[in-house]
């Protein structure tokens, strides 16, 4: 009856959420091919080791809020996106499990937890074993390997030419040290680089070369070639060098013994230290300067393309349908933002590869 008040009951939930199900809740399929539990032990021995001086351990059960940050991963939002879609999508709150009469995180909460987290320097642990469990269901490293690096941006900073030559020299700016306030606003870890692209030429039948300026940091990522998770992984500020990265990068469990990277991991000192782990380089063939490569290496090159090329959907999937952008300030807290996206992503590639078994 129009004007009536309909008061819903707990059978009106559920009958949302079976709708839900049926016609597709990505977090619901996630939620039954991923058991986060097994995450419990390391995130409370994780929060327990920090000293509580920001306000101990939050109430909630920290499974729930770390789920919360496998969301902000999977959709790419900030502290105050999350508590709001949290309290405004049933998804979210059936995958959290929580109902309507329970308190949702408000983003300070939030906020304390990843603190913590990031005190503690849990990421690499968590990271750690989520791969175990690949490993215990079959998904060992194999096919060899592909190493590269992508650029995440960081909210731009606006610095003098003196504030940016101190940071350079690894010293606070004077004006800094006396308001810090705007201390707690400035990256002094993050860099600019130029990111080399290629732009079509209106006049000309092929692209031209163009120059962009980023800043932000690097995420440096090793994959295996047959399942395509991400194995190991590290940042930097993005104007560390790719190359430099390749030892901590090695992963030296893989079943097989092939490397694939772009030209910028091809030096000397990286090809010995391939050779030194029992691994067979099959890094692009750098030309020499005035002269082109030859047929081999051309040949060998196109080869290579084909399986290292693979990397750039982990970047791809990372940037677009994650939306990874590091907000926070500092490396510590950059490290965790896109150690989450690596992990989440790995969460997903198994999500995928077990859809294609099921299929």
């Amino acid at each position: 009856m129009a004007g009536k008040h309909v008061q819903r009951g707990f059978f009106d939930l559920d009958d949302r959420y079976a709708a839900l199900s049926k016609i597709g809740d990505p977090l619901a399929r996630l939620a039954g091919v991923i058991d986060f539990e097994p995450f419990r032990y390391r995130l409370e021995k994780a929060l327990k080791r920090s000293d509580g001086s920001q306000g101990g351990r939050p109430a909630y059960d920290c499974v729930m809020m770390f789920k919360i940050l496998v969301l902000q991963a999977l959709y790419g939002l900030s502290d105050d996106q999350a508590e709001f879609m949290i309290g405004d999508r049933l998804s979210f709150m059936r995958f959290l499990g929580l109902g309507f009469e329970d308190s949702v995180p408000d983003a300070k909460t939030i906020w304390l937890f990843r603190e913590l987290l990031v005190e503690a320097k849990a990421i690499d642990k968590l990271f750690a074993l989520f791969d175990r469990r690949l490993e215990a269901k079959g998904y060992l490293a194999m096919g060899g390997q592909i190493i590269d690096a992508t650029l995440v941006e960081a909210p731009k900073q606006r610095n003098s030419e003196d504030e940016k030559r101190d940071i350079k020299e690894g010293k606070v700016p004077e004006e800094w040290r006396d308001n810090p306030h705007k201390l707690a606003q400035k990256d002094m870890d993050a860099r600019w680089t130029l990111k080399r692209g290629r732009k079509a030429d209106p006049t000309k039948h092929n692209a031209i070369e163009i120059a962009i300026p980023v800043f932000g940091y690097k995420n440096h990522l090793g994959s295996d070639v047959t399942h395509g998770f991400i194995r190991t992984w590290t940042v930097t500020d993005a104007a560390r060098h790719d190359g430099r990265q390749l030892r901590e990068l090695l992963h030296k469990a893989n079943t097989a013994s092939g490397v694939w990277a772009d030209t910028a991991y091809r030096s000397r000192r990286n090809e010995a230290i391939i050779a030194r782990n029992g691994l067979f380089s099959k890094v692009h063939h750098r030309r020499a300067p005035g002269k082109p490569l030859n047929q081999v290496q051309s040949r060998a090159n196109a080869t290579r393309s084909k399986v290292r090329a693979r990397i750039e959907h982990v970047f791809a999937h990372q940037k677009r349908r994650m939306g990874l952008f590091v907000r926070t300030i500092g490396m510590a807290r950059a490290r965790m933002k896109i150690g989450m996206a690596n992990l989440v992503y790995n969460i997903k590639r198994l999500l995928c590869l077990r859809r294609r078994l099921a299929a």
